[in-house]
């Protein structure tokens, strides 16, 4: 409980939130890392998985290969990075490592969202003189939203909670908070940090769960 009541009191500090070691900069640098990596594991994941839907072919191989992925761990995958060329570009590894962290949540849920679209809606628009292109785009793709928006959110939730790891790499980020906490045998920074970056992604999930609930609306109300 007095480890809770000093956490309770850095965060209330106000010198802990300014500064280049403040809480607000160090959380720039942690939504920055985010975003950049969901949206490179976005432009990766889901036009495969898109077009992989909507063709029926090399989806399930696609999906168990990147769900062996999940098996690996994000640490192991950084450190090993390290020792690699691409450890001399700053936060390179990180980006890769995160990135490959992300991609089969949204790989997944996107393929499975395109699969589970009715057959007899995709036929009736083929019936009715669409093209594939204009299939995928205006039928498939906004059935399936709600499954891809659900795999963008888990991979952004994911993300927030992993992305302390460039802490260990020389990066920045929230995750900074809890090494320097550690380096100072000071149990309520740690988990301070631990509490900022699990408020941040709590905040990320309800943000993503709303753009969830909304996607299909503004689908419809465009048609």
């Amino acid at each position: 409980m007095n480890t809770l009541a000093e956490a309770w009191r850095w965060l209330t500090d106000p010198a802990h939130w300014t500064g280049d070691d403040g809480v607000w900069h160090r959380l720039a640098q942690h939504l920055v890392l985010t975003a950049v990596c969901l949206v490179v594991s976005c432009l990766i994941a889901l036009p495969v998985a898109l077009v992989l839907g909507h063709l029926g072919k090399g989806g399930a191989l696609a999906v168990n290969l990147s769900n062996v992925g999940r098996a690996v761990p994000t640490f192991a995958v950084l450190v090993l990075l390290l020792l690699t060329p691409l450890g001399r570009y700053g936060e390179g590894p990180t980006i890769v490592a995160l990135v490959l962290f992300a991609v089969p949540p949204l790989l997944t849920n996107a393929y499975v969202g395109m699969r589970e679209v009715d057959r007899g809606v995709v036929r009736a628009a083929r019936g009715m003189g669409m093209t594939g292109r204009q299939i995928l785009f205006r039928v498939e793709l906004p059935l399936a939203l709600p499954m891809v928006m659900n795999g963008v959110r888990i991979a952004a939730v994911q993300l927030v909670a992993t992305a302390t790891i460039a802490a260990l790499a020389g990066g920045g980020g929230l995750g900074r908070i809890i090494t320097a906490g550690f380096n100072l045998a000071s149990t309520p920074q740690v988990v301070a940090g631990a509490v900022l970056v699990a408020v941040f992604a709590l905040i990320v999930e309800g943000v993503f769960e709303t753009a969830e609930r909304l996607a299909p609306r503004l689908v419809r109300g465009s048609r």
